[in-house]
């Protein structure tokens, strides 16, 4: 995805048998009626149960993923074609649905509070099938009312370039040098396509989200972290768990530290996110198995991508592929702390939130002329380290809320996103993640076992009433 670039100042019973009085059997009868709507909401509760111990299984995420999944909550917008008053407003904690033409600029208005930070991240969607080069991408900058730029980011499809999710974000942060950008008011939001404009003349869709970081309680330190372990562990190993991946941001399968797999089609992007608490660090490898066929070498084959809770680049890999096992992985990086957004290096600025990071894989779909279209075996193996910390304590709540925390619902957030006393440290295996998806199917099942005597209880108390 290009340069990354940020410029900112950057979810037996049976029927009672034959009664020997007209009296009896018709009582059997009224009992068989409850007795039918009672089989009916056990059978409710097993199902309800049983998917809530699956975690990772969603309306969203579940099945083969399709071209990209927009937010379901998503709302239409038109982007303007200047900075002007008809330029439609961008809230913070909305996640907007647009698209952008070839050639075109998409303009749109964002007004900002005096002390908090405002993040818009724009994500590209070509159409399958599209032309693109390695130069083309997304621009997104936001500039003052008098035309002042405040930060832009840009992300190209680089050496991987075909069609996929493509995602750029900027910022207004209050806490910046340059003073004509501190103030409240209205901001002017511009998303543009970059590169080779005859490699592309269809136009993309275009999903926008916006959020909003409060300023702290209390001023910390105003340097970014400089000790921090910057080595590689060693990879993952153990028992695979099968994990399938979503069509978005709004759809990404939730996982924790472990080794997973799952099938990925030439032409598709897989979302997956995985919850980082302050003070944990996150390492990730995607892995495309052995193909059955013969083929040759396909340049820029896929691409392995990683996105802040804000949906903002932080780093990625690509890889070329000759048929052979092939490893794209992710350079390390360090603990998640709010200073990391005073550093130089744009990929440490990056990890500057706690939340839901997202792990995206793309497998391009010229593997497909080579290698046929069936799909491949994708492994990530992910690792968590570190010890959860307290957070910065906000003066407020951001938006939309709780994006930059650990989700309590997420599977993995009560194990601080890894899945065995082993991760903390950085040694733990892929047979640890198959432990915690037991375990979280273990909550499942107890909840299905007091639901269902739950259940068994009242239907009790009311036959005993019918009798």
């Amino acid at each position: 995805m290009g340069d990354g670039r940020w410029s900112g100042d950057d979810e037996g019973w049976r029927v009672m048998g034959r009664r020997r009085t007209a009296r009896w059997r018709r009582a059997g009868v009224r009992r068989g009626h409850r007795s039918a709507r009672a089989r009916a909401a056990v059978v409710a509760a097993l199902l309800l149960c049983t998917t809530a111990a699956l975690p990772g299984r969603s309306a969203l995420a579940a099945g083969t993923p399709t071209p990209y999944a927009f937010a379901p909550d998503a709302r239409p917008v038109t982007g303007a074609t200047g900075t002007t008053d008809a330029a439609a407003r961008l809230k913070p904690g909305t996640t907007y649905k647009s698209s952008l033409p070839s050639g075109a600029t998409a303009h749109y208005r964002l007004d900002t509070e005096t002390t908090s930070d405002a993040y818009v991240s724009a994500t590209a969607i070509p159409a399958p099938g599209s032309t693109v080069s390695a130069s083309d991408g997304i621009r997104v900058t936001l500039q003052n009312a008098d035309g002042d730029s405040c930060s832009f980011g840009s992300e190209t499809f680089g050496m991987v370039h075909t069609p996929r999710p493509l995602a750029a974000w900027t910022a207004r942060e209050v806490s910046s040098n340059r003073s004509r950008c501190e103030s409240a008011g209205t901001y002017h939001v511009i998303v543009e396509r970059i590169g080779t404009a005859d490699s592309a003349t269809d136009t993309w869709g275009l999903e926008l989200f916006v959020a909003s970081e409060p300023p702290l309680k209390q001023t910390g330190a105003t340097s970014a972290p400089q000790d921090w372990d910057s080595a590689s562990p060693e990879p993952l190993t153990g028992e695979e768990v099968r994990r399938d991946g979503g069509s978005g941001f709004a759809s990404a399968v939730s996982i924790g530290q472990g080794v997973w797999n799952s099938d990925v089609e030439p032409g598709k992007t897989l979302f997956y996110k995985v919850p980082l608490d302050w003070g944990r660090q996150l390492y990730a490898t995607a892995e495309l198995g052995s193909s059955s066929s013969d083929g040759s070498y396909v340049s820029g084959a896929l691409n392995f991508a990683l996105y802040n809770p804000a949906r903002g680049f932080v780093d990625e890999a690509s890889i070329s592929y000759n048929g052979r096992q092939k490893a794209a992985e992710l350079d390390p990086l360090p603990p998640v702390a709010y200073e990391n957004r005073y550093a130089n290096a744009k990929r440490v600025r990056a990890v500057r939130f706690a939340g839901a990071y997202y792990l995206v894989v793309h497998l391009a779909a010229d593997v497909a002329k080579e290698y046929g279209d069936g799909p491949l075996r994708l492994t990530l193996r992910v690792g968590v380290r570190g010890t959860a910390e307290t957070g910065p304590g906000y003066a407020g709540e951001p938006e939309p809320g709780g994006v930059f925390q650990v989700a309590e619902d997420d599977p993995w957030a009560a194990a601080g996103g890894t899945s065995g006393d082993g991760a903390a440290g950085g040694s733990g295996h892929g047979g640890d993640a198959a432990m915690t998806v037991l375990a979280v199917s273990g909550i499942g099942v107890g909840t299905l076992v007091l639901v269902v005597l739950g259940v068994w209880a009242v239907v009790a108390r009311r036959g005993a009433r019918a009798w």
